[in-house]
C-alpha cells in the first residue's frame, strides 16, 4: 500500500513543481553587458507609449501579487523584415498594483516605489532611480518555434544596475504597425540590486520571503516614422 501513495505524492510533486516553473514564465538568460546592437539603413518604427506597457508578477509562499509599469519612449528598427535593434524606458514612477485595492494597493505601490525614506531602497527607490531601459543588443530569429518567432538578448538596467538578459518574443508587422509580444519571462531581481526579502541574501526569514523571480511580460505597440 506505502508504494502507491508514495508514487502519487511524488508525481504530485512534480506536477506542482513544473506548474510553478509555467506558471513564472522561463527564467531569461542573464550575463555580463553586451554591446548595443546598431544597424544601419534599417525601418524605424516609434512605440505608441500609450499602447505599450511591462506586466509584472511578484511571487511568495502565501501567494503572488501583480501589476503593470508603463513604457514611457521606445523605438524599434526592422530590416529585411527582421527585429534589427531597439530600445524602451520604463516610468518606475508608474508602478501599479493591479490585485489589490484601496489601502493595501497605495501601501505595497508606496513600498515599492520606495515612498518612505526608511525603505526606499528595499525595492526600487523611484526618486532615485526614475527609469529603467532595456537596449537590444542582439537578435537571433526561431524556427519551428511554438511560442515566437524571435530570441532577443538586451541591457537591462534597473536601478544604475546593468545586465544581458535574452527572452523569447513573437514580431509582427502589419502594413506600418508593429507589434513585439513576449510569453511571460522571469528575471533574478537580486541581480539589479533588488534584495529586500530575499531568502539568498537574508538569513533566519523563514516563510516570510519573496522569490528572487519576478515574472515579466512584455507587450509594446510602435508605427513606421
Amino acid at each position: 500500500m506505502k508504494r502507491p501513495i508514495m508514487y502519487f505524492l511524488a508525481v504530485m510533486l512534480a506536477a506542482s513543481v513544473i506548474s510553478c516553473k509555467k506558471d513564472k514564465g522561463e527564467a531569461a538568460t542573464t550575463s555580463d553587458a553586451g554591446k548595443v546592437k546598431k544597424v544601419e539603413a534599417a525601418a524605424t518604427y516609434a512605440v505608441n507609449t500609450a499602447a505599450s506597457n511591462v506586466l509584472w508578477e511578484g511571487y511568495k509562499p502565501t501567494g503572488t501579487h501583480n501589476g503593470s509599469i508603463k513604457v514611457s519612449s521606445g523605438s524599434v528598427q526592422m530590416k529585411d523584415g527582421k527585429l534589427a535593434a531597439g530600445e524602451f524606458v520604463m516610468d518606475m514612477n508608474s508602478i501599479n498594483v493591479l490585485d489589490l485595492s484601496g489601502d493595501e494597493k497605495a501601501g505595497l505601490e508606496g513600498h515599492l516605489k520606495g515612498s518612505d525614506d526608511k525603505s526606499a531602497d528595499d525595492f526600487f527607490n523611484v526618486s532615485k532611480y526614475p527609469t529603467s531601459t532595456f537596449k537590444i543588443t542582439k537578435v537571433v530569429n526561431l524556427e519551428n518555434d511554438a511560442e515566437a518567432n524571435t530570441m532577443v538578448y538586451g541591457n537591462l538596467t534597473i536601478k544604475d544596475q546593468t545586465q544581458q538578459i535574452g527572452f523569447k518574443a513573437n514580431v509582427n508587422v502589419t502594413g506600418n504597425a508593429l507589434k513585439v509580444s513576449t510569453p511571460k519571462f522571469n528575471i533574478d531581481r537580486t541581480k539589479w540590486n533588488v534584495k529586500y526579502g530575499s531568502k539568498s541574501i537574508f538569513d533566519n526569514l523563514g516563510d516570510k520571503f519573496i522569490n528572487d523571480e519576478i515574472g515579466l511580460t512584455i507587450a509594446l505597440a510602435a508605427n513606421k516614422k
